[in-house]
């Protein structure tokens, strides 16, 4: 693992992650910019000091020189953004395996570049669009595939949180020290870029829909904040197709509200990720039908994706680690389902959706194509 160290939420769910599915054992990594602290963690976590380096380039070179046997085989990339695309590039062209937090790099040329490394390479590449392995979403995606819904007419997705909120209507410098606010670390757009690409991923992944056209309009909320805190995006797609993505990082007393709804000519679905394991099918001529993780009537992926009985709440860690037993699964090269977990290309699309909505608010709100 690089980064995820003390203090680190998300370093924190990776791990854990990583061990529901069974696959994994933390081996080494480097796990903070003061190697001090990062041989504190690794102390903690009972590893080998002599597995927790430095820098980036002494754990490639220390591995390196340990047997293929041996050798830790896939990592964990956790770092602010800005490391994302220089550090998975090192550890592919190096031979390791890599799972990568999102947004994958800073621009669409490095995202470009990224992949043309892993297709080279031949080795898994993973980014964590956690909310595609809940059970649901991927129950959901089957019955798209299926044609359940017959024509789609609209998508809407919404993603609100409220934790920059008190941060901003502190003192003026309560954003100091907030990395997801400044541009150095975080990059174009705080965001779209941090949740309204889990909206617009989550849309693609489960409708195998492409969004190719955007309208955004965007909010820094505050005069001395540099990136976007609110936002609301319109969509048009194939087909027809229309929809929205409503996201806002200062939507007061929000915690971690994503939903999607998608909107066919026979049918429609709704799921809300604060309440996973429910997903309801509504219609005009039947009563609302409701699936739940751990029934014979799901799909094979769905029912692949839960770890425990009917009436047993799984949640955020089973998720991703569901990503990660797909990891997993191609590392070994066993046969996959489509979609169980995000590559590089959805990286790619991530990248040009910021990118272009970002463009598109710039431009005095007009429509922009991926």
């Amino acid at each position: 693992m690089i980064g995820g160290g003390f203090g680190a939420f998300i370093g924190d769910a990776h791990r854990r992650a990583s061990r529901i599915c069974n696959d994994y054992q933390l081996i080494g990594g480097v796990f903070d910019v003061d190697y001090q602290r990062g041989k504190e963690f690794a102390r903690q976590q009972d590893l080998d000091l002599n597995r927790c380096y430095k820098t980036l380039d002494a754990f490639i070179e220390g591995e390196l020189a340990i047997p293929d046997e041996q050798r830790i085989q896939a990592v964990s990339v956790v770092t602010p953004n800005m490391l994302h695309y220089e550090f998975a590039s090192k550890l592919l062209k190096a031979g390791f395996h890599v799972v990568c937090e999102k947004p994958m790099t800073f621009t669409v040329e490095e995202a470009l570049d990224l992949k043309n490394t892993v297709d080279s390479s031949k080795l898994t590449f993973a980014l964590t669009h956690t909310y595609t392995g809940y059970p649901m979403v991927r129950q959901m995606k089957e019955i798209v595939k299926s044609g359940a819904l017959g024509k789609i007419h609209r998508i809407d997705a919404q993603y609100y949180q409220g934790w920059v909120n008190s941060i901003i209507q502190g003192t003026g410098s309560g954003i100091t020290g907030v990395w997801r606010l400044d541009p150095k670390f975080a990059g174009m757009s705080s965001c779209m870029g941090d949740i309204g690409v889990h909206a617009f991923n989550l849309i693609e992944y489960t409708t195998g829909v492409q969004i190719s056209r955007v309208l955004a309009d965007l909010n820094p909320v505050k005069d001395n904040v540099q990136l976007d805190l609110d936002g609301t995006v319109l969509l048009r797609m194939e087909d027809n197709i229309k929809g929205v993505i409503r996201s806002s990082q200062v939507a007061a007393g929000e915690e971690n509200n994503l939903t999607i709804g998608i909107y066919g000519s026979e049918a429609s679905l709704k799921w809300s990720q604060e309440d996973p394991n429910f997903l309801y099918m509504l219609s005009d001529t039947e009563p609302t039908k409701v699936y739940k993780p751990a029934h014979d009537y799901n799909t094979e992926f769905a029912e692949a994706s839960h770890v425990m009985p009917s009436g047993h709440p799984e949640g955020i860690y089973e998720a991703l680690g569901n990503i990660y037993k797909g990891v997993a699964k191609s590392i070994r090269d066993e046969e996959l389902f489509d979609g169980e977990f995000p590559t590089v290309e959805d990286g790619v699309r991530g990248m040009k959706f910021i990118h272009s909505v970002v463009k598109s608010n710039k431009k005095n709100n007009t429509w922009i194509d991926l």
